[in-house]
């Protein structure tokens, strides 16, 4: 007892001056962790701690005390002062809705939590409700207008191959043209058409009038008309197509050999050089930059057949190809 009577009075000690300052037990156990986990139990060397690997080891022996750390950091890389609130959670925000996908939806399946169907009072509810969600989801006249316009841009990109980026370009294009005021008197088809068209043209994925023509719900000249006035009022600056960022396309429909690719890169890029291309289609040259590689690495093709897949004449394939070997 006597010798149990000091340790006691000690820790009554402990007790009352940590009641005194403030501190629990629970504090002074977690103070006492903390310096433990930063001696190594092996050599009693200094641990650290490499956030870029989530471990932690000895500075000394090399001893790997804790692997795979979750990182509570951001996941994203900031290189500007933004004062806007980067939330880690909720979907990512879209040019391809009108609300920037901000809003919520209700989904079309009329089962519950449990994936059992809906009895048809509960279905009725649910359809009322999805009737309400969708009017409130776009309220005026100009959120109406972007809700088609991005559905028909959504609509032609897929007919198209386009990719997403490309898409994403030509949603904010349209955003652009309707806050400005260019919309009134003007058809929502053919600007998401040329806001497209100009999208594509910027993202190094260009496709030809014709071929936008064929998805689209307006004639070529309107498609031509909207695209000229939008590069007029939105100030675009857009620069003319490369005729080799439509040779891949074209290879791969055509199905030659990824020789006559090289050799047609090849021959656009001697042409651009000494100016060939200049006041011509860039359809028109990579077309005959294909048909004149496949004649240079004996691949068998006819002009008829380049034309199908690229939508060139033969006559103009044969003019674009005589111009291409005269600078060779």
């Amino acid at each position: 007892m006597s010798q149990q009577q000091p340790h006691s009075r000690r820790e009554a000690a402990h007790r009352d001056a940590d009641s005194s300052t403030g501190v629990s037990n629970t504090t002074r156990d977690e103070r006492r962790d903390s310096t433990h986990e930063t001696v190594c139990s092996e050599c009693g060397g200094q641990l650290t701690r490499d956030e870029r690997r989530g471990e932690r080891a000895c500075t000394d022996c090399g001893l790997v005390v804790d692997e795979d750390h979750i990182d509570r950091g951001p996941e994203w890389r900031e290189f500007m002062d933004d004062s806007e609130n980067k939330g880690r959670v909720g979907a990512p925000l879209t040019e391809l809705h009108h609300d920037r996908g901000l809003s919520t939806k209700i989904g079309w399946q009329n089962k519950d939590a449990f994936g059992k169907a809906l009895q048809p009072k509960q279905r009725a509810k649910m359809e009322r409700l999805r009737t309400w969600d969708e009017r409130f989801r776009s309220k005026d006249s100009q959120e109406r207008n972007l809700k088609q316009a991005f559905g028909e841009i959504d609509r032609m990109a897929s007919a198209l191959g386009l990719p997403k980026s490309t898409r994403e370009v030509a949603a904010r294009l349209y955003r652009t043209a309707i806050n400005n005021g260019l919309l009134p008197g003007r058809c929502i088809e053919g600007i998401a058409s040329a806001s497209l068209y100009t999208a594509a043209r910027k993202t190094q994925s260009p496709r030809s009038l014709d071929e936008l023509t064929a998805v689209s719900r307006v004639d070529r000249l309107r498609i031509q008309r909207a695209y000229r006035y939008l590069m007029r009022e939105l100030d675009l600056g857009v620069e003319p197509a490369n005729p080799e960022t439509y040779l891949h396309r074209f290879h791969s429909t055509l199905g030659f050999d990824d020789e006559v690719e090289y050799v047609a890169r090849d021959l656009i890029e001697t042409a651009v050089e000494h100016n060939v291309h200049s006041g011509k289609s860039p359809l028109s040259m990579a077309a005959a930059a294909l048909y004149a590689a496949a004649r240079l690495t004996n691949t068998e093709t006819t002009q008829a057949e380049i034309s199908d897949a690229t939508g060139v004449s033969d006559v103009t394939i044969r003019d674009r190809y005589q111009d291409i070997l005269e600078v060779q």
